[in-house]
């Protein structure tokens, strides 16, 4: 394939500066002008955001590089198997609107380590407050910044450092600038720019691959099962179905960035209602990036480096013009998930660490201004990282994310459901689960990625598996010793009030995106 910075036009460059306008216009709007409030909270944006906020920040922040070019790259080799990442996770974005939202917002808590503080103390909420930057660096700044960093840098052909450099600089005006409002607010320019573009996309290729029936008749017949067989050597059904919950829980229910903008929520009604738009957004995810990758393989069977497909689709497709206004989604999706993770970055940090252990009578501004000094801190640090990730060669994208989630979440999953689910359960028990539980998890992660990589090793079960046996030992570990933790653990600030019933409304919106996942699954399983 021919550089991608060859296909490129003078008018494509102009698009995506007036998009870049349009953009830091609607973020300045947000930060300085509409604000009236000065003390309005730049974390939780005053709990001012309704559902449809909330939906698309959610998915905005779960849309970044690796849902661009590595959903689109396992199309291409795999079919729609990958689908289940997006599919498959209604399911936990439902427990987080009817288990974990009423707790969270009626314990009034702005962060999650907050959260778990009031259920077992200062210590536990410490050691989350950690983890839970540790987590975001690696996984969200990281990785986001590393692919991002390869996709722009193959759009205006210059090296991973300024792509990674160029992609900070936008996000972190954004964080600095107007906190979550800001990001929420642009996140619905993005989010409909980012549908209508891709929807254009995947029409055009089934359009040029002869239509859908063509289109299933040119690619193997397991290229549109969800679950595949037990000797699959990628996705077997069974780590998928027991693998992912462990992931699901905690990157939907427990993970800082991605439940943001629910403790943001007028109300719970607002934050449950906002999770649904999530659950019927994440549905698009299969038509807009891993069926381009289908398509791809149709038109262009080819392809050496299947990471290419997604690209390859934009500009040996979409006239000129077109091509800029996707590289500006492109851009969008990075800024968002990115600005996201800074947002929650600084959050953590300056509530459940500067306040709470060294400066608890630190005035609004004190804090505020902290906030945003974490936010370059951890810009710098994860630019720093996204390059020293720039050395690991030989590793799928999509996978590599997976896999790093995988081995974070069984922890983050035992103590959550655990302190939420069970009310036996002992300040020990969470602790032990998050410090030595956190070791054995990335420890086995390690071994697994590095030390004794799976591709020359075939002793090792599937990532997934690994992430639930872990998470099946962790779990009875925490039982073990709450059962036999003799400490009475009294936190008398830990009240989160009286759990309200279910809005028919809300109820009803559930039911229907229920239904319709039942359905998708009977025919991406049965039918096709």
């Amino acid at each position: 394939m021919d550089n991608i910075n060859s296909f490129l036009s003078t008018i494509d460059f102009i698009v995506v500066a007036i998009y870049l306008f349009i953009l830091i216009a609607i973020g300045y709007w947000v930060s300085f002008v509409k604000k009236k409030d000065e003390d309005a909270n730049l974390f939780l944006a005053a709990r001012s955001l309704n559902w449809s906020k909330i939906g698309l920040t959610m998915w905005g922040t779960n849309v970044g590089p690796s849902m661009l070019i590595a959903s689109a790259s396992i199309g291409y080799t795999s079919g729609v198997v990958a689908g289940n990442f997006s599919w498959y996770a209604f399911v936990f974005i439902l427990l987080l609107a009817t288990v974990f939202a009423p707790r969270y917002l009626g314990a009034k808590v702005q962060t999650l380590p907050e959260f778990m503080g009031k259920r077992f103390g200062q210590s536990t909420r410490s050691i989350l407050a950690w983890y839970t930057l540790i987590a975001t660096l690696i996984s969200w700044l990281a990785l986001t910044l590393f692919a991002g960093g390869i996709l722009v840098g193959q759009i205006l052909n210059i090296s991973l450092f300024y792509s990674v450099i160029i992609l900070m600089l936008i996000s972190g005006f954004f964080t600095v600038a107007g906190g979550l409002k800001a990001i929420a607010y642009t996140n619905v320019f993005q989010m409909i720019l980012l549908i209508v573009v891709s929807m254009i996309l995947t029409v055009i290729g089934i359009v040029k691959a002869g239509g859908p029936a063509a289109i299933v008749e040119a690619t193997p017949a397991n290229y549109w099962n969800l679950f595949q067989p037990l000797d699959d050597p990628n996705y077997p059904w069974i780590a998928i179905v027991l693998g992912y919950p462990i992931m699901g829980v905690w990157f939907w229910c427990t993970d800082q960035s991605m439940v943001q903008s629910v403790l943001g929520a007028k109300n719970l009604k607002q934050g449950q209602m906002g999770a649904n738009f999530t659950g019927w957004l994440k549905i698009l995810d299969v038509f807009l990036f891993i069926i381009p990758g289908v398509i791809c393989f149709v038109l262009f069977p080819n392809l050496t480096n299947p990471d290419e497909a997604y690209m390859t689709m934009v500009t040996r497709l979409l006239p000129v013009g077109l091509i800029g206004l996707v590289m500006s989604v492109l851009i969008a999706a990075l800024v968002s998930t990115i600005g996201s993770a800074l947002n929650s970055l600084s959050t953590v940090f300056t509530m459940d660490i500067y306040v709470k252990n060294y400066k608890p009578e630190a005035t609004p501004k004190q804090v505020i201004k902290t906030g945003r000094i974490v936010t370059v801190i951890g810009a710098f640090l994860a630019v720093v990282c996204a390059v020293a990730i720039d050395s690991i060669k030989g590793l799928n994208l999509f996978d590599v994310f997976q896999a790093v989630l995988g081995f974070l979440a069984p922890p983050m999953s035992v103590v959550f459901l655990f302190g939420v689910l069970w009310k036996k359960t002992t300040k020990k028990a969470a602790n032990f689960t998050l410090s030595v539980g956190t070791l054995i998890s990335l420890g086995t992660g390690v071994m697994y990625l590095w030390i004794f990589p799976n591709e020359k090793y075939d002793f090792w079960p599937h990532f997934l598996l690994l992430s639930f046996f872990i998470f099946i030992l962790l779990a009875v570990l925490a039982f073990l010793i709450s059962k036999f933790d003799k400490t009475v653990d009294t936190q008398v600030e830990f009240n989160y009030g009286k759990l309200p019933k279910p809005d028919r409304q809300v109820s009803i919106l559930w039911g229907a995106l229920v239904a319709v996942m039942i359905g998708l699954y009977l025919i991406f399983n049965l039918v096709l």
